[in-house]
């Protein structure tokens, strides 16, 4: 039987807008409503660059990733074509004006994915990473 983790009221969520929840291990989950009052959970993560989905722009079934505009379903996490790629997706329910999130999938879906990096560790290795070298600006 599916556990299931009480997230917010549906009113919580803006119109067209999102909500992020936090995870004790993984990236956010960014929780949509769209116009319809439909409410979908996807990774909060474009598949693309990275970029935080939680501050794109709602419009129908889909969410526009706020850094390059690629185009992403919220059923299923897929971006539109020409783009490719993939989200991972959150099995959630409305009961009652209550929205809730498999509490399964929660604790276990996409805890391998990493948050992008951006600025002058932004690379391959890993910060923190004694092999790590991190070039000085250049002199004139």
């Amino acid at each position: 039987m599916t556990e299931w983790t009480t997230i917010c009221r549906v009113d919580d969520i803006p119109v067209l807008g999102s909500r992020r929840v936090s995870r004790p291990q993984g990236m956010d989950v960014a929780v949509f409503r769209n116009s319809e009052d439909k409410v979908f959970a996807l990774l909060d993560r474009c598949p693309h660059k990275g970029g935080p989905l939680s501050q794109g722009i709602v419009f129908g079934t889909s969410v526009a990733c706020p850094l390059h505009n690629w185009k992403i379903g919220l059923c299923d996490g897929q971006a539109s074509a020409p783009d490719e790629g993939c989200t991972p997706q959150f099995a959630c329910k409305v009961e009652a004006g209550q929205v809730f999130l498999n509490a399964g999938e929660l604790a276990t879906l996409a805890l391998d994915l990493l948050a992008p990096r951006a600025g002058p560790g932004a690379s391959l290795e890993v910060v923190g990473d004694p092999a790590f070298a991190v070039q000085a600006p250049h002199g004139s």
